[in-house]
């Protein structure tokens, strides 16, 4: 077992299973980039406070910043053996510059650790799916192109309702995902990573850590900026679990939207609509019947989303009834967290090629589009602007046409004018004709 951050009040050994049981290394690993730069932080503040000479500030600083480069380089392996990656961070430092690490927690909690990590976290992967969110609408674009001028059928309460443009029926989602796209702007942009509780009421080094933040951009090469500040309120800071509430539902609401267009997909790539045929790189077939093929990518989006709803449901039960200030129920926050980013980053990333391959079946839409249903709102709209008729009146007229022809199992481009005078006297084989094509 690692050696761990505490235990001196303690006599006995903790049990084996409940230490496992209790663990979160296996999870939180995740996070240790952020950590690092926590503790980055935290060893300028101790300079500041003269507990750390500055030489001992730098060979802390060397010791993390090879650790932090470790980590970049994507050659980190943590110790399943530690309790959490707090631990194991500072168990890395402790190999690398010997009992100088024990300088290294002075004054300092994991529960501030913890939240100034998941808040560098959720900042980092809001501004990575808006850019996967990016490409997609970017696919969207480039679909909407290579079908210019070109129609569908549009749908309400899955009926048949009217004819609409297809740039119209994609540039709908494009609107629709660029506002999950600010969203996340939006979100990243007022994330706050706060430090300096110390376990929840702050402590004797938290007003050095203004000047630690000062001297910190010139310190660390960081990815990227960051507001970073010391903690407005220490109690706040530590039990506040806010923002990944609110990514989490962020992150919902974009899988509904994934969702819906994996719905239309799905049915119009049905052989009862077959309106698309779907890029077979991203369907399977049966391994009983050959000639099935299956949009089973659409389909595990549209499952996956009671997934991201369940996580943020999670999280929500977890915080409900939780007293001032941090209790280890919410150690359990982190697993939701890192499933909705898995498993959104990875749809937003292949829907964005998926799109690109999808093709139209134009015959077959061209002959639903035969269908004059699509085209009576046209007419009524004729009848009020051209002939001033108030549209409850042009609304019921063409009603009355559209049952005719239901009725007697005929076309109402095929009516007489005769025939089309008893309905209206502004009704004529040539209007008709030239609003339904």
């Amino acid at each position: 077992m690692a050696k761990k951050l505490w235990g001196g009040r303690f006599k006995k050994e903790i049990d084996i299973d409940f230490f496992e049981f209790q663990k979160s290394i296996q999870y939180d690993y995740r996070l240790a980039l952020y950590d690092v730069t926590h503790s980055q932080i935290h060893i300028l503040a101790l300079k500041d406070a003269g507990i750390l000479t500055p030489k001992e500030e730098k060979k802390l600083h060397f010791a993390l910043q090879e650790i932090y480069t470790e980590i970049k380089e994507n050659k980190f392996k943590p110790n399943l053996q530690s309790e959490d990656i707090h631990t194991e961070i500072q168990n890395r430092v402790e190999k690398k510059v010997g009992k100088l690490a024990d300088k290294l927690h002075t004054l300092r909690s994991r529960n501030d650790q913890i939240a100034f990590d998941e808040k560098f976290y959720c900042r980092k992967q809001s501004l990575e799916i808006e850019k996967l969110i990016l490409e997609v609408i970017k696919s969207f674009l480039e679909l909407s192109r290579r079908y210019i001028g070109f129609s569908i059928v549009g749908y309400t309460h899955t009926q048949r309702a009217q004819k609409v443009d297809f740039k119209d029926y994609l540039g709908s989602f494009v609107c629709i995902f660029e506002r999950d796209r600010k969203r996340c702007d939006d979100f990243s942009n007022k994330i706050v990573a706060s430090l300096g509780s110390g376990a929840f009421k702050g402590t004797i080094l938290t007003k050095h850590y203004d000047n630690a933040l000062q001297g910190i951009i010139k310190k660390l090469a960081l990815d990227e900026t960051i507001k970073l500040q010391t903690v407005e309120n220490p109690l706040e800071h530590v039990s506040d679990r806010d923002f990944i509430v609110e990514f989490l539902s962020i992150l919902s609401i974009l899988q509904m939207h994934l969702s819906r267009f994996a719905e239309d997909m799905i049915l119009f790539s049905t052989q009862e609509f077959n309106f698309v045929d779907l890029p077979e790189e991203f369907c399977t077939g049966s391994s009983l019947m050959p000639h099935k093929k299956n949009p089973d990518f659409l389909e595990l989006v549209r499952g996956y989303t009671g997934r991201i709803y369940g996580n943020l449901m999670a999280l929500l039960t977890i915080m409900k009834g939780l007293p001032l200030t941090y209790n280890r129920d919410m150690q359990l926050d982190k697993e939701p967290l890192f499933s909705s980013v898995d498993i959104i980053k990875d749809e937003l990333k292949i829907l964005a090629r998926f799109i690109k391959g999808i093709k139209l079946n134009e015959k077959v839409i061209e002959k639903a589009l035969e269908d004059e249903s699509l085209y009576t709102v046209d007419l009524a709209e004729y009848l009020v602007k051209e002939k001033k008729i108030p549209f409850a009146q042009a609304h019921e007229i063409i009603g009355k046409v559209i049952r005719y022809a239901e009725d007697n199992k005929c076309k109402i481009k095929d009516m007489e004018d005769s025939l089309l005078n008893t309905f209206s006297a502004h009704l004529n084989h040539k209007i008709i004709k030239e609003i339904f094509g």
